[in-house]
């Protein structure tokens, strides 16, 4: 019989109660103390502490736990989260919908940088290195962001840019780059086939919010897995989730 935390809504309750039970306690509490108060297994309430701990919400030092300093940003203002703070939630609901590896990236000059990245459960995946910077004209979200620039900033790029080939299928021209961020700005998608990876298709959309160019979210899938079923239903969810962080 599978243990009653295996339930979403149970999951959520114990959550929150650990949460609640925690700072209420007003010190560092063992994690004995908090399967012994809330019973609830401690299989189950190993799992729930990590969860927390990877999230901020507790701090761990040693056996003992505290509130964690993810609490004090939920009570902040709006303009106090960061934008990786803003863009996680979702990048994480992306991953989740679609079990492809998902991303937000933030232009760097003529680059691309992941600020926030979640990857593929899968075996078969695509790992975005945080902190590495790749060529505009190599990512989905590079060709994204390229294609939410002003005409005139976009020349100023091609004439700038040394545009190298990943791959055989690289977009390097600057004709056949025009033509491709063309056809972008008229869908709102941006696709690479294989252009940097061989063997990953990838798929983003900008975000621009009162005219500033925020960056854009991309999903990475393996070929083997993308058809276009699979890339109609990415491409949507990337627009629904452009409209979230656009609306909030």
């Amino acid at each position: 019989m599978a243990d009653a935390a295996s339930s979403p809504v149970k999951s959520a309750t114990r959550t929150l109660d650990i949460i609640e039970y925690v700072v209420a306690r007003d010190r560092p509490v063992v994690a004995q103390e908090i399967a012994a108060a809330l019973v609830i297994p401690v299989s189950s309430l190993s799992y729930l502490l990590n969860t927390l701990i990877d999230r901020g919400y507790l701090a761990r030092a040693g056996r003992r736990y505290t509130a964690g300093p993810g609490l004090a940003r939920l009570q902040a203002r709006a303009h106090g989260f960061s934008l990786a703070e803003r863009v996680a939630p979702l990048v994480r609901s992306l991953r989740v919908q679609l079990n492809e590896t998902a991303s937000f990236f933030v232009r760097v000059g003529w680059e691309v940088e992941a600020l926030v990245t979640e990857t593929s459960e899968h075996a078969l995946r695509y790992a975005v290195q945080m902190g590495t910077r790749t060529p505009l004209h190599g990512f989905a979200a590079g060709k994204a962001i390229l294609a939410a620039l002003p005409q005139a900033e976009f020349e100023t790029y091609l004439s700038e840019s040394e545009r190298r080939a990943f791959s055989p299928a690289t977009i390097t021209d600057a004709d056949a780059l025009r033509a491709e961020i063309a056809a972008i700005r008229q869908t709102g998608i941006a696709r690479t086939r294989e252009e940097h990876t061989p063997g990953i298709q990838g798929i983003g959309c900008a975000v621009s919010i009162d005219g500033e160019l925020l960056g854009a979210f991309s999903v990475a899938i393996p070929s083997v897995r993308f058809d276009a079923e699979v890339e109609h239903h990415a491409a949507e969810l990337l627009k629904r989730t452009v409209a979230l962080l656009e609306a909030a």
